[in-house]
């Protein structure tokens, strides 16, 4: 009966579907919060600032296997998928958390590198199967889907910190340990009800149900940035804050059951209706297949924008390494703060350094959930193209880079705000823009080489230009690691990601300008369906 029924296949299936997405996202951002527990590894291994920035990269190094994920998103099942990244996260977490908590002696120092790659690559797993599945399930709100996903991945790494902090006094051991038990309980569940669906599904129903999924992470976000500035708290105060964030994180699943029982005796008609295709561009992907047909007689063709792209198709266009060079400048030195955000916070002499994190975690969140619906809104409004969102992110970063250049009173406050918004419209707003140019049939593996961007920006950024400039200002210390204290220690480092910036920004006007006449087809596509009630 129709009213029993929660199968991934149908529409109520497909929305629990994405509630069990959501909560993936939320804790698969764990390669975020390194800075968490690099104080522990330093002072265990003993390592200066650059050994320690290597490993940081070893851990970014993991997403430049994300390629296995994307390959085999086209040929595996989503479950299957899940299944590898949970598993290869628990054994990659749970050897940092037994050298962290000192049941064994630290390894050596590459063995400990491939750990933390394993736990990074273990994110790509995740990731892949939840935005390819989820992108392709909701065709018609690319844009809100990549911002709520994006959006809690953002959080958890202040979901992590601030639940660590309330139940276990932040203790670094038990941080780590709940990075390699959480992700992999959570995704065994998303594993029963996430996989790609052909139900479609009303278009103004779908931006409603996605409205509420808004509301509820930012009800989360405000929670826990009132957790973090209202600090320090009592045992007791911290417990029921616990409590009532998993009851905030259960929250949506009252969306699949209303539209469970809201689609009592409707569901045969709107069953017939999901078997239809549902392209992008409307009209026009019909013309795409035209031209394919065509191309059989005349031979191969060479896709256009919009269109579907193989791999190579894809890499041997101007527009793919222009959004692939724009995405390096901004995601690459987000991610060099992020890894660096502990010596950071420790030159300027703050002791506590987790405040910054969760501060970056938020804003972060704020960035990629209100760029993902506002692009959207412009695309459905006036056909704006999405780069510009990236545009402006851009140069907000390069303003924020300069705030903590000067390194005033509160400057790594404001910076930390900005950076964090600004790197979460960056990713936000890049996922539904590669899947607009280069199509859904392999959007796995093309997601997954716009990421080689993480490892990449990590090495250039936090490995080289963070780690050798700090260690050319430190001092030795007795332990053979080294320290540097003042603002001096990052000041050339800031000024240099600022320059990168602006090329980005460069990149981004360049892109968007060049994607017009493509986002100007979407919008008349959209326009259409409006018009004939669709």
């Amino acid at each position: 009966m129709g009213v029993l029924r929660l199968a991934p296949s149908s529409t109520a299936g497909k929305w629990l579907g994405f509630v069990t997405a959501v909560w993936v996202q939320a804790i698969s951002g764990n390669n975020y919060t390194f800075s968490n527990y690099s104080g522990s590894l330093k002072s265990l291994m003993a390592l200066t600032q650059l050994e320690l920035n290597n490993l940081s990269v070893a851990k970014d190094v993991g997403k430049a296997f994300g390629l296995l994920a994307g390959l085999a998103s086209d040929r595996l099942p989503t479950p299957v998928i899940l299944l590898i990244g949970s598993v290869e996260g628990l054994i990659g977490y749970g050897v940092q958390w037994l050298v962290v908590s000192g049941r064994i002696q630290p390894l050596p120092y590459w063995q400990m590198c491939i750990f933390l790659c394993m736990g990074g690559n273990s994110t790509t797993w995740m990731n892949t199967a939840v935005l390819v599945t989820c992108i392709r399930n909701f065709r018609k709100n690319r844009g809100p889907v990549s911002g709520i996903l994006k959006g809690y991945v953002g959080l958890s790494t202040a979901i992590f910190t601030d639940l660590c902090t309330a139940l276990f006094s932040d203790d670094p051991s038990t941080f780590v340990l709940m990075l390699a038990i959480v992700p992999f309980l959570v995704c065994l569940t998303a594993v029963l009800f996430l996989r790609e669906v052909s139900t479609s599904g009303d278009e103004k129903e779908e931006a409603k149900y996605f409205g509420l999924f808004n509301a509820v992470a930012v009800a989360v976000a405000v929670y826990l940035l009132a957790f973090d500035v209202t600090a320090p708290h009592g045992r007791s105060f911290s417990k029921a804050f616990a409590i009532i964030l998993l009851i905030l994180l259960g929250s949506p699943l009252a969306i699949p059951l209303y539209s469970l029982f809201s689609r009592v005796g409707s569901e045969a008609g709107s069953d017939a209706e999901s078997r239809v295709g549902e392209p992008l561009l409307g009209e026009a992907a019909g013309t795409g297949t035209e031209k394919a047909a065509q191309a059989k007689v005349e031979g191969k063709r060479r896709p256009s924008i919009g269109e579907d792209h193989s791999i190579m198709e894809a890499v041997r266009t101007v527009d793919f390494w222009v959004l692939f060079v724009s995405f390096l400048c901004g995601v690459g030195t987000g991610l060099a703060v992020m890894n660096n955000m502990g010596q950071m916070g420790l030159a300027l002499g703050y002791a506590d350094v987790s405040m910054f994190v969760s501060l970056m975690s938020i804003c972060g969140f704020f960035g990629r959930i209100l760029s993902g619906s506002v692009s959207e809104y412009f695309i459905k409004r006036a056909g704006t193209p999405r780069p510009l969102w990236n545009a402006a992110s851009q140069i907000l970063m390069t303003l924020g880079y300069v705030v903590m250049a000067m390194a005033l009173p509160g400057s790594l406050y404001i910076g930390s705000v900005i950076v964090g918004v600004c790197y979460g419209v960056r990713l936000a707003v890049t996922v539904p823009t590669a899947s607009e140019l280069f199509g859904l049939k392999y959007y796995g593996l093309i997601y997954n080489i716009l990421i080689l961007n993480l490892p990449l920006g990590s090495f250039l950024f936090s490995g080289l230009l963070a780690g050798f400039l700090y260690d050319s200002q430190a001092t030795q210390t007795a332990g053979g690691g080294n320290t540097c204290i003042g603002p001096h220690c990052y000041r050339l480092v800031f000024v240099v990601m600022a320059i990168a910036c602006i090329v980005g920004f460069g990149f981004d006007i360049l892109l968007a300008i060049r994607t017009t006449k493509l986002y100007s087809k979407i919008y008349a596509s959209k326009r259409s369906r409006k018009s004939n009630g669709q």
